[in-house]
């Protein structure tokens, strides 16, 4: 159950990655709902994510801007 909001958020980031703002509207989400070491895991995650999205790259940022 400890990873359950961790696996949500990043199903739910897939879902949206076809629009760059509903992304970063719902990684702001995640990132404020998330603990400290999970959102170190999103941000691994999100790197490996965004690689071929272009798009989406701004939206690391906002993980470092919390952080």
């Amino acid at each position: 159950m400890p990873r359950a909001m961790l696996d949500y958020s990043k199903t739910v980031l897939q879902k949206v990655s076809f629009d760059a703002r509903l992304f970063a509207k719902e990684l702001k989400k995640a990132v404020s709902r998330l603990l400290p070491n999970e959102i170190e895991e999103l941000k691994i995650w999100l790197q490996q994510f965004i690689v071929d999205k272009p798009e989406l790259q701004p939206s690391l940022l906002l993980i470092k801007q919390n952080n």
